[in-house]
């Protein structure tokens, strides 16, 4: 006869699993905060630079479709604090004046 699977053991490692998964992309993002020299913000800036992203993500896809490529670029170029810079392009990811 087949053992009965431990249903609880089984929702408390998939628990346990889903803490570090989360554990790991909150210090994954410190990390990326680091590497693009966004640390040097305030948090009260960084926070206000994150929720105009999101509500232009909402209202200007193009502007996504720009960032997606700087961001390629940056990882591309080994992270490096230097290739945020020089590329002509503001927050919003459109040439400057």
């Amino acid at each position: 006869m087949r053992r009965p699977r431990d249903i609880d053991a089984e929702l408390e490692e998939l628990q346990r699993k889903a803490r570090a998964l989360k554990a790991r992309r909150i210090v994954q993002f410190g990390e990326l905060v680091e590497a693009t020299g966004a640390d040097t913000l305030t948090i009260e800036a960084l926070a206000g630079v994150l929720l105009a992203a999101v509500e232009q993500a909402d209202g200007k896809p193009e502007a996504v479709v720009r960032w997606t490529e700087r961001g390629t670029a940056f990882f591309q170029a080994g992270g490096k604090k230097g290739s945020r810079k020089g590329t002509g392009n503001d927050q919003n990811g459109t040439a400057g004046a």
